[in-house]
């Protein structure tokens, strides 16, 4: 399932007023994303918030096991558990054990580590593997990306435990840097792509990479944007496959709806304020639907811009194709109870 393309939504941090872990809300999300249909969970990424790391805070391991006792005992069915993994190598060594511990199937591993260079994430992310499958991470530099070169993305598919890579920069030159060097690779009938340009979610799931006389899709999304709205996004996927196997009005539909979701992710990611409030923006429009009880977050820095929660408006008005209101109304009491 993993390797053939599914929905995965980073998994927000649901919060009390007084900043505390909201287990009953916490769990109503994963419920919500087992409902929509996901095909995985991401947990413990920056949609999660990477300071439930912090000593003070302490949260990594009881939202990891949330999730996954969750997934494990009301899923009926197989879901990819994905467990972000930060810090030098130690660090993530040792979150990716953790992860393990808990039943979870692989590591999105974040390439934000000071004064490393690539040969050091290369070894770090060989560490990692032999723990579990190990998922690349490409992010943009707004939320702690940095360039790497076509050369580390071939190496780093070659390593055995490479299961994937999320490629994420939200920069059309560096994604298509990636697809190459995953199609120079020995290993790249074996690595999956997601996007995770939550920018251009259709565009990347629309596009064919003929490459080394392959033709490569991205399999799926691994997104902070379908965190959000995702019965709609399940049921975007399926409309993309439709038009990549030829459906005309399918594809045309698709091709609307590009911008749209576009435009949609500016309001939600904040663009506008330089992306200051992408998980306030996620929480705002979960606590509308009922699902969270405010947009609290862990650094009371974190808020909505100016604006912000008019343009969630503006785009949710605008694309009623995009939102999942009514599903998630019917449904929210028991996912709470």
């Amino acid at each position: 399932m993993f390797a053939e393309g599914t929905v995965i939504p980073a998994h927000p941090l649901a919060l009390g007023a007084d900043r505390k872990l909201d287990e009953r809300r916490q769990r109503a999300l994963t419920r919500y994303y087992l409902a929509s249909g996901a095909g995985g969970l991401a947990v413990a990424v920056h949609t999660t918030q990477f300071e439930i790391r912090e000593p003070g805070i302490g949260l990594l391991a009881p939202v990891l096991e949330l999730a996954a006792e969750t997934v494990r005992n009301e899923a009926g069915r197989p879901v990819v558990t994905v467990a972000g993994a930060c810090g030098h190598t130690a660090q993530a060594v040792s979150e990716a054990e953790l992860a393990a511990s808990l039943g979870y199937d692989a590591v999105l591993l974040s390439p934000a580590v000071p004064g490393a260079d690539e040969k050091g994430l290369l070894d770090r992310a060989r560490a990692v593997g032999e723990v579990l499958p190990v998922i690349g991470f490409y992010p943009q530099e707004a939320v702690g990306g940095r360039y790497l070169s076509p050369t580390f993305w071939s190496s780093f598919t070659d390593l055995p435990n490479t299961a994937a890579i999320k490629i994420a920069p939200f920069d059309r030159y560096r994604t298509a840097d990636v697809v190459r060097a995953v199609a120079a690779a020995d290993r790249s009938d074996e690595v999956a792509l997601y996007t995770g340009n939550d920018d251009d979610i259709i565009g990347d799931l629309l596009t064919p990479y003929e490459t080394n006389g392959t033709r490569r899709w991205f399999a799926g999304g691994l997104l902070g944007q379908w965190a959000v709205w995702t019965g709609s996004a399940v049921t975007l996927l399926d409309q993309v496959r439709r038009a990549r196997a030829g459906d005309h009005d399918a594809m045309v539909d698709c091709l609307a709806h590009r911008p749209e979701l576009t435009d949609a992710n500016s309001a939600v990611f904040d663009v506008r304020g330089g992306f200051r409030g992408c998980i306030a923006g996620v929480h705002e429009v979960l606590r509308r639907q009922g699902l969270l009880e405010g947009i609290w977050c862990l650094d009371p820095k974190e808020a909505l811009s100016p604006g912000q929660a008019e343009e969630i408006t503006r785009v949710a008005t605008a694309y009623p194709w995009l939102t999942d209101d009514d599903f998630v109304a019917e449904h929210v009491d028991d996912w709470l109870s």
